[in-house]
């Protein structure tokens, strides 16, 4: 009897929602998932790894020429007698394109400067879909903080049913009272159900960027929803998106890549000889000491009308255009730190109010006045405003601490770097 009664404890336990459910995942959790299952960062790597091959595609020398000519061969024959290969000469020869002026350096140079400003890129791009993806974090522990405060409300609100339903019984209020009273319920469940939607698709999204499958009701996220205020510097964070920003550190990488494509430029426009060996078998030779020959060469191309001058000139002016690219980068870092910092500054003023005063107040005004409506103080409708009046403050200060947050993470993007967790 023992043993069947702890089977179905078990299977109970089995059938349970959210039985199978995965631990809750804090914000570290779901960014290393992130980085390492996200289709588009992946995809991004595969770039960066393709610009890292055309190194060694930049780095390899010329191929040498080998060349076969035969020459001699006989059409008529000598002295009646007809042998074609008597006097063939066999002539094998090797050449080869001697680049000077460190052509095969510099290729490998901006080759190098070209996988470093792909690595940038792709931290930019990490840069910017973080912040979608702590945007997503942050909005699933709102709409879980939203669901917990409509849960709260519409269970105190049960009691005080309970309560009013106790005095209609005692003959202490009218019908319609009672009535009025259920009929303002309807709202709290509104408040859950729209919860419980949103929560849902929180989470859709969150784990659109993750790339998870994992059915929505087994996948959950953990982490402080909550206004700490930590001390921040205005010209501390222009220097340290300056020193960290990916999108000026490319734009600072590219310039230098335009200055090393430009001395490319200026060496292609130098001459490059072509070396060549050959060895040559001529038994048509009368001195028997000829019958093998070696000889060599050098061509050396008269660079008189293409000196590689559009290329130079086009490099140069290109080293111009990503300077002022490299300027605006800049000027775009002061603009988003400035921004960011004037958002996240705004929503911590309010919350300060907030926290300090006016969810304290909201808490004690409902209390209060239910107790008195309670015990016949107060009037029904300055209940149900008192009511209305804490579900406003509450639901104000959670969609607040969600915009701080939200707006701590812009920071975080603008300057380059976590500094408000």
């Amino acid at each position: 009897m023992r043993r069947k009664i702890c089977v179905w404890a078990l299977v109970a336990a089995l059938a349970a929602p959210g039985a199978f459910a995965q631990k809750a995942l804090d914000w570290e959790q779901v960014k290393l998932r992130f980085e390492s299952t996200n289709p588009t960062l992946r995809a991004g790597q595969v770039g960066v790894n393709e610009a890292r091959a055309m190194e060694i595609t930049a780095y390899l020398r010329p191929n040498p020429d080998l060349t076969l000519s035969t020459d001699g061969t006989q059409l008529t024959p000598y002295q009646g007698v007809y042998q074609p290969f008597t006097g063939t000469q066999l002539s094998p020869g090797v050449s080869y394109l001697h680049e000077r002026d460190h052509k095969r350096e510099l290729r490998l140079d901006s080759a190098r400067k070209n996988t470093s400003v792909a690595e940038s890129q792709l931290e930019d791009q990490e840069r910017n879909l973080l912040f979608n993806l702590r945007t997503a974090f942050v909005a699933t522990l709102q709409q879980k903080s939203v669901l917990a405060l409509a849960n709260e409300n519409l269970s105190y609100y049960d009691r005080l049913l309970s309560v009013s339903d106790d005095r209609y019984k005692a003959g202490d209020i009218a019908q319609v009272d009672l009535d009025r009273l259920q009929l303002q319920r309807v709202q709290f469940e509104t408040d859950q159900q729209t919860a419980l939607v949103s929560l849902r698709t929180a989470k859709i999204q969150l784990q659109q960027l993750l790339d998870d499958r994992t059915p929505v009701e087994q996948f959950d996220v953990a982490g402080p929803f909550e206004f700490t205020e930590p001390a921040l510097s205005l010209e501390d964070l222009r220097r340290t998106a300056l020193a960290n920003r990916p999108d000026l550190k490319a734009a600072i990488q590219a310039v230098e890549k335009a200055k090393t494509d430009h001395q490319l430029a200026v060496a292609n426009g130098s001459t490059d000889p072509t070396l060549s060996l050959w060895w040559t078998h001529n038994p048509s030779f009368n001195n028997p000491n000829d019958f093998n020959t070696i000889g060599g060469s050098i061509s050396i191309p008269l660079r008189i009308f293409d000196r590689n001058q559009g290329e130079k000139a086009r490099t140069q002016m290109d080293i111009e255009r990503n300077e002022r690219l490299r300027e605006a980068a800049e000027a775009q870092v002061y603009s988003d730190v400035d921004s960011a910092f004037a958002v996240w500054n705004s929503n911590a003023a309010l919350l300060r109010s907030y926290k300090s005063k006016y969810l304290a107040q909201a808490t004690r005004v409902r209390d209060t006045v239910s107790f008195a409506y309670q015990h016949g103080g107060a009037s029904l409708l300055d209940f149900l405003n008192a009511q209305s009046d804490y579900r406003s403050v509450q639901l104000n200060y959670l969609n607040l601490v969600a915009a701080y947050l939200t707006a701590a993470s812009q920071l975080n993007m603008a300057v380059g770097v976590e500094i408000v967790q």
